[in-house]
């Protein structure tokens, strides 16, 4: 019987394949693809064997969390490379800043102001996504379509923020090909490279509509209690 790290670098390997076999019908490279490997929720034990593999970008949803298990983690893989990707409190940028290699969800001026002093101060620069609510869903953060090509206008006259991709979240009863689109429009009309869209049940649809980076945590390690 296989042991729970053996499935977990089963099922790692198995998502790969299907990142490769979507980029080639995409007719894209599959290494213009990054997995982030979402281990929110699992703890260092179920994280260190796929940073074994070796595979090195990873995605959390809360600083808190992050805090308890990633420093140390962090120290003994140098090289990993770590995402926020759920929402950020503006009295947590400091953290923020200082853990997080990228943040993917800059979704408010305040925030943006809050994550420009903390980068100003400590001279990080973490890579920004700005979340996009594709869905316009009212309990969801993210910035309104219609308005992003203002929002980042402000973050990078105002803000001076290296603003380099967009992050979108679709609404789990639409078509979430329709979402992808939109967002690699938005992107392309504001000149940025990156998109972070797809995940689990998803990140085949949207690597053929241009993902840069897909965000799977269960199809990896498994069910979240």
């Amino acid at each position: 019987m296989m042991t729970t790290a053996d499935q977990i670098t089963q099922n790692y390997h198995h998502v790969m394949s299907r990142i490769e076999a979507s980029a080639v019908r995409a007719g894209r490279q599959a290494g213009d693809i990054t997995l982030v490997a979402i281990s929110k929720t699992f703890g260092p034990e179920d994280i260190e064997p796929v940073l074994q593999i070796p595979h090195r970008t990873f995605g959390e949803n809360r600083v808190q969390e992050s805090l308890g298990k990633w420093p140390e983690l962090k120290s003994r893989f140098a090289d990993t490379v770590l995402h926020l990707i759920g929402p950020l409190q503006t009295n947590k940028a400091r953290e923020a800043v200082d853990l997080f290699d990228c943040i993917e969800t800059v979704d408010r001026e305040k925030l943006a102001g809050a994550l420009a002093k903390e980068i100003q101060a400590t001279g990080k620069a973490p890579e920004l996504f700005v979340q996009v609510n594709t869905g316009l869903e009212p309990q969801k953060a993210g910035i309104e379509p219609q308005q992003v090509d203002s929002f980042l206008q402000t973050c990078r006259t105002t803000y001076d923020l290296p603003v380099t991709g967009l992050m979108c979240i679709p609404p789990v009863d639409e078509e979430p090909a329709l979402h992808f689109a939109l967002l690699a429009k938005l992107a392309s009309r504001n000149g940025l490279a990156k998109l972070s869209m797809g995940m689990s049940g998803d990140f085949e649809t949207a690597i053929e509509l241009g993902a840069t980076h897909v965000r799977v945590g269960s199809a990896i390690f498994g069910a979240r209690g």
